[in-house]
């Protein structure tokens, strides 16, 4: 069966615009300041940024997982380079090189990936739909483990996964987090007050959706629209993703502010915080080194 044509530009189409965006951001950026100023810098529509992707990671969108192999093939290439706390930014070797050609750059880390697995080097179609047919090592952010937490979430009890979001919170620096079971109370799942640098609180208010799929504008006006007075801020949690006119929605500067937390951030903090997840180390065997000893 045939592979669903996608509208999201593929990686190789995004590696020149990434580098540029990490640049024109001041040499360093998050994945979603990446993610908006490639947007910007390719005018994608609405339609093309929200498609879901097909494959696994039913939290990610196509664009997304493009973009997450965009990153792969740039830091293997030596040009940027990420810190724990999710933060990329060019490396000195780049940091006078003001663009780079997305064919070397393919063509360099496929060459390097072959030589350490003793593969026979294959020429690369950049045309390819899947940018993993080329045997290189997989994003971080697309390692199969993380698709096992989005399963083990999605089926979750809806009261389950709100005592898992109060736990979190807790966890990320919230107090007196308490979820809210009644029904009909204008969609808040739960309050809690986030104090910052120990002197200034504020009482927040948050929403859980446990689903597959994206939240719209529309929902992030109705949790806004159910923020009492006292509610300083607000939080929209989901397994799913929020689709760009809802980002826009939610950073709105003439409106109340509405943090949001997807499904893939969500499970980036439950592995920050090991909340249902134990690290196991494991070892690569370095070939080279074995070749040259």
């Amino acid at each position: 069966m045939a592979r669903k044509k996608i509208l999201a530009p593929r990686y190789n189409l995004l590696i020149e615009p990434m580098f540029l965006a990490i640049r024109e951001l001041g040499g360093s950026a998050t994945n979603d300041e990446i993610r908006d100023k490639v947007i910007a810098a390719l005018n994608l529509s609405d339609k093309v940024v929200d498609e879901p992707h097909q494959g696994q990671a039913p939290q990610r969108t196509e664009l997304e997982y493009q973009l997450a192999w965009t990153r792969t093939y740039l830091k293997n290439y030596g040009a940027i380079e990420n810190t724990q706390r999710g933060v990329w930014m060019i490396t000195p070797e780049f940091s006078e090189v003001h663009s780079v050609d997305a064919k070397e750059v393919i063509k360099s880390v496929v060459l390097k990936r072959s030589e350490n697995t003793d593969k026979k080097i294959k020429k690369k179609n950049l045309q390819d739909d899947d940018p993993s047919n080329d045997g290189v090592e997989p994003p971080e952010e697309l390692e199969p483990w993380k698709d096992e937490i989005a399963d083990v979430i999605h089926k979750m009890n809806p009261f389950a996964f709100e005592r898992l979001a109060q736990l979190l919170l807790r966890e990320c620096g919230f107090s007196q987090v308490i979820v809210t079971k009644k029904t009909g109370d204008g969609g808040i799942d739960g309050t809690g007050k986030l104090k910052i640098n120990g002197i200034f609180s504020f009482n927040v208010a948050f929403q859980c959706k446990r689903y597959i799929g994206s939240v719209s504008a529309g929902e992030i006006r109705d949790f806004r629209g159910s923020l009492t007075a006292d509610i300083e801020k607000g939080v929209f949690i989901t397994t799913g993703t929020f689709t760009k006119a809802a980002r826009e929605e939610a950073s709105n500067m003439g409106k109340k502010q509405i943090d949001l937390i997807d499904g893939e951030e969500f499970i980036d903090k439950l592995i920050a915080y090991q909340i249902g997840v134990h690290e196991k180390r494991i070892y690569e065997v370095d070939r080279e080194f074995f070749k040259n000893v």
